[in-house]
């Protein structure tokens, strides 16, 4: 395939991925579909919107310069699994804290503990359930700018293959 080809690809397949990141960030702002939570009983790695900036806004860019959207995957990658390892901001117990970060991640595999949150309700599924998709979109993101830098580092010294219009056969 070539590098131009290749580029349009990438290219097509970055978009709709940041546009999942950017819906995965604005669900995770609304707890179970509530906007009752959003003012003070959301977690840091919700509020630092690694889906809008790092696999969205910064991907959408990518077109122009996939080094950027390297950055942004990584950096939605770094949030969402700290956000994932961490869990979220709820209710237990009559406080609000971040109850399951002690459990260094152990807290996925035990789905007894999440009904544990009071508030918000169900916070600890859409949680998991967001972060993880956003873990795995800027897993392919990561993957498919890192194609885009290698391909377009190889149209630059090889050229696109696109033939020239008005060149001789």
């Amino acid at each position: 395939m070539c590098t131009g080809k290749c580029a349009r690809f990438v290219g097509l397949s970055l978009i709709p991925l940041s546009l999942i990141c950017i819906v995965a960030n604005a669900l995770l702002l609304v707890p179970n579909g509530e906007i009752t939570w959003t003012k003070d009983h959301l977690s840091l790695q919700v509020w630092l919107m690694a889906g809008f900036i790092g696999g969205g806004l910064m991907m959408l860019r990518s077109v122009f310069c996939s080094a950027f959207g390297m950055l942004g995957a990584i950096y939605c990658l770094s949030v969402s699994g700290a956000g994932l390892r961490i869990g979220p901001l709820c209710l237990m117990h009559g406080s609000w804290d971040y109850h399951f970060q002690h459990t260094a991640g152990s807290y996925l595999l035990n789905r007894t503990q999440w009904s544990s949150c009071a508030q918000p309700p169900r916070v600890v599924y859409w949680n998991v359930t967001l972060f993880s998709l956003l873990v795995a979109a800027s897993c392919l993101e990561i993957l498919l700018c890192g194609v885009q830098l290698v391909n377009a580092s190889i149209g630059v010294f090889c050229g696109d293959c696109r033939k020239k219009e008005g060149a001789p056969h």
